[in-house]
């Protein structure tokens, strides 16, 4: 939800949070011309909700910004406490 490009995804077009739906193929193809830095957060967010619905490599955190990886980390907390 903090991250920019992210929250304007957060609509019933790609979401059913009542039906715990993500259309994720539907979010990867939207976020193809996306920085690299803006499709890793996608991935990571669609890999925390389930890890079934997208591969991520840490490394490619290189890439993102202070606030960015602030996201990650309480991101991070979130999930795994």
């Amino acid at each position: 939800m903090n991250q920019p490009r992210l929250s304007q995804c957060l609509t019933s077009k790609y979401f059913d949070l009542q039906g715990g739906i993500i259309k994720s193929a539907a979010l990867k193809k939207l976020s193809k011309p996306w920085s690299q830095s803006e499709r890793f957060m996608l991935h990571l967010a669609l890999h925390l909700f389930s890890s079934g619905l997208a591969k991520v490599n840490l490394a490619d955190m290189d890439y993102l910004d202070s606030n960015n990886k602030a996201l990650v980390h309480e991101a991070l907390k979130i999930r795994f406490g």
